[in-house]
């Protein structure tokens, strides 16, 4: 039985990191760094998804812009188009998106709402788990 999102926030919370579009990219570092974490969810009204801010968009604006970059919107460089899923995807339909649009964190929304976020990590995790899980159930099947 594969696991689901909702199963992997249900352990590991449902917390957030987030930012309003207006946040400048040097507070949003300071975030990152403060927080030890890749990614920061933009939100706007009704805390609903309107980006994502990963170190890769820090790398992509600070080579396009330099150090002018610092004082921009999160707006003006933020992933704008973000993927999305949902508390009933599979942890097998997650690392297929993962592993082919190369996402390390992608946010679960719930009615239009932000209502969590899955890492590669939080998946790597689950799926371990899992694996251990069926290695035992196998163990104590043939142990009869």
């Amino acid at each position: 039985m594969t696991s689901s999102v909702k199963a992997i926030l249900d352990l590991k919370g449902r917390d957030v990191v987030t930012a309003g579009p207006n946040t400048t990219v040097a507070e949003a570092a300071a975030i990152l760094s403060k927080k030890k974490i890749g990614a920061i969810v933009v939100v706007g009204m009704e805390n609903r998804i309107s980006g994502m801010f990963t170190e890769r968009d820090l790398v992509h604006a600070i080579a396009k812009h330099g150090k002018d970059c610092l004082d921009q919107a999160l707006a003006q460089v933020m992933t704008a188009k973000v993927y999305r899923c949902h508390e009933e995807t599979t942890v097998n339909e997650l690392m297929e998106l993962m592993t082919s649009r190369r996402f390390r964190h992608v946010p679960v929304e719930s009615n239009g709402k932000l209502a969590g976020i899955i890492s590669i990590g939080d998946v790597v995790k689950s799926r371990i788990a899992e694996v251990e899980r069926e290695a035992e159930e196998i163990k104590a099947y043939i142990a009869g």
